[in-house]
């Protein structure tokens, strides 16, 4: 096995990374998503307790609406990702 110096040296020497995996992203996005609303509701509660700040929900709220322009990414994207071209 060469060294990591020889690998720097020359790369060409390196094994083929493997394959990327097919996996479906959607339920990953879809998890955050609900834990940021989870998130955001609690936050909520506890800024009408005087606990949290404002700042806390509206950080759950762009989570929640990251979450939503990643599914329209994935909507755009699920063909060459999962390698149905």
């Amino acid at each position: 096995m060469p060294s990591f110096v020889q690998l720097l040296v020359h790369p060409e020497r390196r094994r083929p990374a493997p394959p990327a995996l097919r996996v479906d992203l959607r339920p990953l996005i879809l998890l955050g998503i609900a834990a940021f609303a989870v998130g955001g509701v609690v936050c909520a509660v506890l800024m009408a307790l005087d606990v949290a700040a404002l700042r806390h929900v509206g950080i759950c709220v762009a989570g929640v609406l990251l979450g939503g322009v990643g599914l329209v990414w994935e909507r755009g994207h699920r063909r060459s990702y999962r390698g149905e071209d």
